[in-house]
């Protein structure tokens, strides 16, 4: 029988190579799937990953999916080296829309500089809030921040459908469960012209230069990486584990409804039930495929952001179902971790002894 054996060392191939072989492993099994289907398999991964790099617009839009994706992997990725796992930064996406939104809609028809970075503001800190219940919980009462994050998500849903339905609904809508449009002030500023390419683009390559730094050359970082690998060291050390669990849940929490805002006052323009895109979700996949690396996230968000892009023309263009994309997306997390898991163990096959 098969059996996993630990290496003596680690593979630094396999560990360098992760991202592509996964992507080549992904592409190889998507093919098969599609085939099932009854799809033409090259067709399908040529519309998925190479189609959209050629279309002006379709690039446009591929740095549009990857900023929130970029933001929220890069909090993530934080806490992911510290060992500490939010799960439910698209719960935390929603609050920071909400918050921040509520604030746009508050000054409905104030013109201001000041009115966007405020929104940004209560976006942030709404996220934080929304991460910090998991926080407290796990600092006080050692609960698992995995569960408490995740099923925070399905509360965060049902708060925003009840606010766009009730006190934060627009009174022109018809009764129809949304809120106002944003106004200009309230809105992201576009980059370029016939685009929805926004200014929060440019936050989150901000956002992953400031996180790089901190990782790379600040004691947060040090903290960060020595907690994840020894946290009794850590704990030696002077590391305080509860303060730490804080930050970075905060931080992760924080860019996640910064994300959500951004989503909120650009592409969307306005708060509806159906803001929650799984953005929270796919930057988990987006975090590992980058290798909880901001400059490897940055990479990773295009090449998501590539296959949502895709996969939407793909649904079109060849009548392939939603779900199989959504599928396809998912074996990209399976093959990462498959191959994470060989590059420190080895397959060797063990004979049955005899009774």
């Amino acid at each position: 029988m098969l059996i996993l054996e630990r290496r003596p060392a680690p593979s630094r191939f396999l560990q360098l190579a992760t991202p592509v072989l996964a992507l080549i492993a992904t592409m190889i099994a998507g093919g098969i799937l599609f085939a099932f289907l009854g799809k033409n398999p090259v067709e399908a991964i040529r519309v998925i990953f190479f189609d959209p790099l050629f279309d002006s617009y379709s690039r446009s839009e591929i740095l549009v999916k990857a900023a929130p994706l970029v933001l929220i992997a890069t909090g993530l990725a934080m806490g992911f080296r510290a060992g500490i796992w939010n799960i439910g930064a698209e719960g935390q996406f929603i609050i920071g829309a909400l918050t921040g939104g509520a604030v746009g809609l508050a000054f409905y028809g104030t013109d201001g500089v000041w009115l966007l970075p405020l929104m940004a503001l209560a976006g942030a800190l709404g996220g934080c809030a929304w991460a910090m219940i998991p926080a407290i919980l796990k600092i006080r009462f050692n609960a698992n921040e995995i569960l408490v994050s995740l099923m925070l998500v399905y509360v965060a849903t049902l708060l925003l459908s009840a606010m766009v339905s009730g006190p934060l609904r627009d009174p022109d809508g018809f009764n129809f469960p949304e809120s106002r449009q944003f106004h200009d002030s309230a809105t992201l500023p576009i980059l370029m012209a016939g685009t929805r390419v926004h200014m929060g683009i440019l936050v989150a390559l901000g956002v992953v230069v400031a996180a790089y730094v901190i990782l790379a050359r600040h004691l947060l970082g040090f903290q960060i990486r020595l907690y994840g690998q020894a946290p009794r060291a850590a704990r030696f050390a002077g590391v305080r584990d509860h303060i730490l669990i804080a930050t970075c849940l905060g931080i992760s929490g924080a860019l996640a409804g910064l994300a959500g805002l951004f989503e909120a006052a650009g592409p969307v323009g306005q708060l509806v039930p159906a803001l929650p895109a799984g953005y929270g979700f796919t930057a988990i996949i987006v975090a590992f495929l980058g290798r909880l690396n901001p400059l490897g996230i940055l990479l990773a968000g295009l090449v998501m952001a590539l296959t949502y892009i895709g996969g939407e023309t793909a649904q079109f263009s060849l009548q392939i179902p939603a779900a199989a994309i959504s599928v396809f997306q998912g074996m990209l997390l399976f093959f990462l971790l498959a191959v994470d898991v060989l590059s420190t163990y080895r397959l060797r096959w063990q004979g049955r002894r005899a009774a």
